[in-house]
C-alpha cells in the first residue's frame, strides 16, 4: 500500500505532517512523493485565513482526482480545516474517506485501517492518552520533508493569546508545551541524525513553559539547553511574541553562540486603539522599548515581523501611523496580510469592516515601503563577510550556488547567491563576501 502526504500551511504544520509519515513508515507502509501512485493520499490542510481554506478544498479536490486518473482509493483529510470544518467537509465532500482533527494525527496509523475496511467517518477526539505531551521518555518519529540539514522543533501546541482576529485558540485549544526532557531528545535525535539548523517554532515560543509545574517561562532554559548539542550550528527561533520577551531571553540571545541573531516579532499594527482591538497585550511605545533593547544588546540582530491591514475600523490615520512606524524601525523583513474576516472570532463580527480594495490598496503601499526599506538595509550588507549555509545551486546553467545566512529564515526570506563558489555541496557553510543587495536577495563571493 502506498501512501502520499500532502502538507499545507505554516512549518507547525509540516511537523505534523513528518510525523505522520513517521508513523506511517512504522506501519510498514510505503510512502510516496507521487500523489498518482498513491493508493492513499492524505492532505494536511490549513484552515487559518479564507486564502488558507481555499487552497485547503482545491487541493483535497485536486488529489481527489487521483480516484479517477491515478492508484488513489482513499483519501483523508487532516489538519486545521478539519478540525474547523469537520461536519462541512464530511458532508459537502464525499471524496472524503475521513476527516481527521489536529489532536489525532498521532492515531494516522488506525485511521488508515479503518478507511481501508470501507468505514468513512470523522475523528476528531483521541482515543488513547496523550502521549505527545505528557510523555517524558518518548517522542513520536518523524521523516524530515525538509532538506536534511534543517529541521523544525515544535515546542508547544496550541494558544493562550486570543487575537481577537484570530480562530487558532479554537482550532487548536488552549497552549500546552511539551516537556523540556521530551524537547531535548528530538532536538538530540535530529541533531545526530544530520541536522544543522534547528527552527524553534509553536504558536508562541516565548510563552514555552508557563503551563508546566512552577509556571516559569522556560524558553531561556531551553535555548542554554539546545545550545550545549555539539553537531548543531544554528538555532533559529520564530513566532516570540513582544510581551513575553524579557531581558532574560534577550540576554540568551545575545550571549549564545549557536542561536541566530534573528528575531521573528509579530506585531501587527502600531496604533494603540488598534492594537487594543485586536486584544494584543502591547502598546506601541512598550514595542519600541523592546525593540530598542534588542538593537542595543544584539548589534547586527535582524528583526522579521508581520503587520495586518484593513483590520476592522482601520483609519487612514491608523494606516498612516502603521508607515510612520515602519520607517521608523525599518525592519530587516516584514510580511503583510490583508485582514480576513473570520467567522467564530471577535473581529469577524466588529463594526466598521473595510472593503476589499481598500485592504488590497494598503496592501500593495505597505509591501512597497517595506521592498524600499529592505532594499536599502541589503545594501548596507554589502563589503560584508556571512556564513551561509548552503543549499543548492541554480539550474540556469550560470554556476551560481545560493543559500542563507543568520539572516534569512528557510522559505520566508531571501536567499544569498554565491559566484566562484568551488567544491561545495548543500548543508555544508561557507565564508561569503556580499558583493551586491537587492530588494530580498544578495550576491556575494566564496572567501
Amino acid at each position: 500500500m502506498k501512501i502520499g502526504v500532502v502538507s499545507l500551511g505554516c512549518p507547525k504544520n509540516l511537523v505534523d505532517s513528518e510525523t505522520m509519515l513517521g508513523l506511517i513508515h512504522e506501519e510498514k507502509y510505503e510512502i510516496t512523493n507521487d500523489p498518482s501512485e498513491a493508493e492513499i493520499i492524505i492532505v494536511n490542510t490549513c484552515g487559518f485565513i479564507e486564502s488558507a481554506k481555499e487552497e485547503s478544498i482545491n487541493t483535497i479536490l485536486q488529489m481527489a482526482e487521483y480516484k479517477k486518473s491515478g492508484s488513489c482509493k482513499y483519501i483523508i483529510v487532516t489538519g486545521c480545516l478539519s478540525q474547523r470544518y469537520a461536519e462541512e467537509l464530511f458532508s459537502e465532500l464525499p471524496e472524503a474517506d475521513a476527516i481527521a482533527g489536529v489532536e489525532v494525527y498521532d492515531e494516522i496509523g488506525s485511521i488508515i485501517k479503518r478507511v481501508m475496511n470501507g468505514e468513512r467517518f470523522i475523528m476528531l477526539e483521541r482515543s488513547k492518552p496523550d502521549v505527545i505531551y505528557t510523555s517524558k521518555e518518548t517522542f513520536l518519529p518523524r521523516i524530515l520533508t525538509t532538506p536534511s540539514y534543517t529541521a523544525y522543533l515544535k515546542i508547544a501546541e496550541g494558544c493562550d493569546n486570543c487575537c481577537s482576529y484570530c480562530a487558532i485558540p479554537k482550532i487548536r485549544g488552549p497552549y500546552r508545551s511539551k516537556p523540556m526532557e521530551q524537547v531535548l531528545k528530538e532536538a538530540k535525535a535530529l541533531a545526530d541524525n544530520g541536522v544543522k539548523e534547528l527552527i524553534v517554532v509553536a504558536q508562541d515560543t516565548t510563552r514555552y513553559g508557563e503551563d508546566l509545574p512552577g509556571g516559569k517561562l522556560l524558553l531561556a532554559d531551553l535555548l542554554k539547553e539546545l545550545n550545549k548539542i555539539e553537531s548543531l550550528k544554528w538555532i533559529r527561533v520564530m513566532y516570540c511574541y513582544p510581551n513575553n520577551f524579557t531581558d532574560e531571553l534577550i540576554e540568551t540571545f545575545a550571549s549564545l553562540d549557536k542561536v541566530c541573531k534573528y528575531v521573528d516579532l509579530p506585531l501587527q499594527h502600531a496604533s494603540n486603539r488598534l492594537l487594543a482591538s485586536m486584544n494584543r497585550y502591547d502598546t506601541r511605545e512598550e514595542v519600541e522599548t523592546l525593540l530598542a533593547k534588542l538593537r542595543k544588546r544584539i548589534p547586527g540582530i535582524v528583526i522579521r515581523t508581520t503587520f495586518i491591514v484593513g483590520f476592522p475600523g482601520e483609519t487612514n490615520a491608523d494606516f498612516e501611523e502603521l508607515k510612520e512606524f515602519m520607517e521608523q524601525q525599518r525592519f530587516e523583513n516584514a510580511g503583510v496580510f490583508a485582514y480576513s474576516q473570520e467567522e467564530g472570532t471577535v473581529a469577524g463580527a466588529m463594526p466598521n469592516q473595510i472593503p476589499d480594495e481598500i485592504k488590497q490598496e494598503r496592501y500593495h503601499e505597505l509591501m512597497a515601503l517595506q521592498a524600499q526599506i529592505s532594499e536599502e538595509i541589503h545594501k548596507d550588507t554589502e563589503g560584508q563577510t556571512l556564513e551561509v549555509l548552503v543549499e543548492g545551486i541554480e539550474e540556469d546553467g550560470s554556476g551560481l550556488h545560493y543559500g542563507r545566512s543568520y539572516r534569512e529564515a528557510p522559505d520566508i526570506d531571501g536567499l544569498v547567491f554565491i559566484e566562484n563558489p568551488g567544491d561545495i555541496k548543500p548543508g555544508c557553510f561557507v565564508k561569503v563576501n556580499i558583493l551586491q543587495g537587492f530588494t530580498y536577495e544578495s550576491v556575494g563571493e566564496r572567501i
